[in-house]
């Protein structure tokens, strides 16, 4: 379960109220779009539980190309995607301010954690902050893999870095591990060498091969995990789907997405959190 100190300390609360483009208009006849979004999304199965809900409400299909924020970003920038649903919120309004979203909206939030082998041979269990936790991973020399990809993960990753005064990469081939990868494989290989990782708590409730080890460190307000959902500018890009477009982050952050985003669970745990405002 996402830890409660997270969502007191930032005094976060969901308020289902429908605050899009106007009235939700509907698609009138089926059509489909492309939504750029993140591995974790739809590798915890969230999508795969929504987008049924909303195209029989809507009648719209929902491509979604799941790859890692920075990429998804990308995407978006080139006009390959009609909507983007990512989580790094400094991206997210550089993407706006640049004119290629037309406006961003809170969706939902969970958190990162970081996991490792239960032995915690850099006893990072019981640190009082994730600086601490990753400055005696540092001091250790003990393994931590990073996805390196330039995902939302990772460049949470590198800003904990920088907080902590380190630039790991100096290390890079070392203790310190970039796989280009993304979550799940960037966990695998985690496993396979027994080092640490820092990754979003959906993936991690969703991951199958966890074998000896756990979340190690959690609940530092550093680690809050927001997500973003933005129509791409079809002023940029007069090919946009824009109506279908609008029509689903309208769904999305009215009452029934987010009573949608709160119903799913794997394993009696929420994975997201729905925050619209």
């Amino acid at each position: 379960m996402i830890n409660k100190s997270i969502m007191r300390a930032l005094g976060f609360a969901t308020a289902l109220v429908m605050v899009g483009y106007g009235p939700a208009s509907y698609a009138d006849e089926a059509t489909n779009i492309t939504l750029a979004s993140t591995t974790s999304t739809q590798n915890s199965g969230l999508f795969d539980y929504l987008l049924p809900l909303f195209k029989k409400q809507t009648g719209v299909d929902v491509h979604v190309v799941a790859v890692g924020t920075g990429a998804a970003l990308k995407l978006a920038r080139n006009g390959d995607a009609d909507v983007l649903m990512v989580h790094h919120k400094t991206s997210e309004d550089k993407f706006v301010a640049d004119g290629y979203g037309v406006k961003r909206f809170d969706v939902m939030y969970n958190d990162f954690v970081l996991v490792g082998p239960n032995s915690d041979p850099a006893e990072v269990k019981g640190s009082q902050t994730i600086i601490d936790a990753l400055n005696n991973i540092k001091t250790k020399q003990s393994i931590f893999l990073s996805r390196g990809d330039d995902s939302g993960t990772n460049k949470r990753e590198l800003e904990l870095w920088k907080a902590n005064g380190s630039d790991p990469k100096s290390a890079s081939g070392d203790w310190y591990r970039e796989t280009g990868s993304g979550m799940g494989a960037t966990l695998n290989t985690a496993v396979a060498m027994q080092g640490y990782a820092l990754t979003d708590r959906a993936t991690w409730i969703s991951y199958k091969n966890k074998q000896n080890m756990e979340i190690l460190f959690e609940g530092d307000e550093r680690l809050f995990n927001q997500y973003g959902v933005i129509v791409v500018n079809p002023e940029k890009f007069p090919h946009i789907k824009v109506k279908p477009a609008e029509t689903f982050v309208n769904w999305i952050i009215s009452p029934k997405g987010q009573e949608a985003i709160a119903g799913y669970k794997l394993s009696g745990e929420q994975l997201f959190i729905p925050n619209a405002k």
